[in-house]
């Protein structure tokens, strides 16, 4: 089995972890109600997308009590 012949420095090696470290995750704020959304997506607290209402939350809400 092959063995390196010279060990990376610290440097190298921090430079390579600091590849994989976890980023947040970016939010917008809705333009109609104020809550945190995911970008280019309908906005799951009042169901709205590029200022029209997608999906009818009202109905989901009661639905939901039942």
């Amino acid at each position: 089995m092959s063995v390196p012949k010279q060990r990376h420095t610290k440097q190298r090696r921090d430079a390579k972890r600091d590849r994989f470290a976890i980023a947040p995750i970016a939010t917008q704020t809705c333009p109609k109600c104020g809550g945190a959304k995911l970008p280019h997506r309908v906005c799951t607290t009042c169901g709205t997308y590029k200022g029209k209402e997608v999906i009818d939350t009202l109905k989901k809400t009661i639905k939901k009590q039942k």
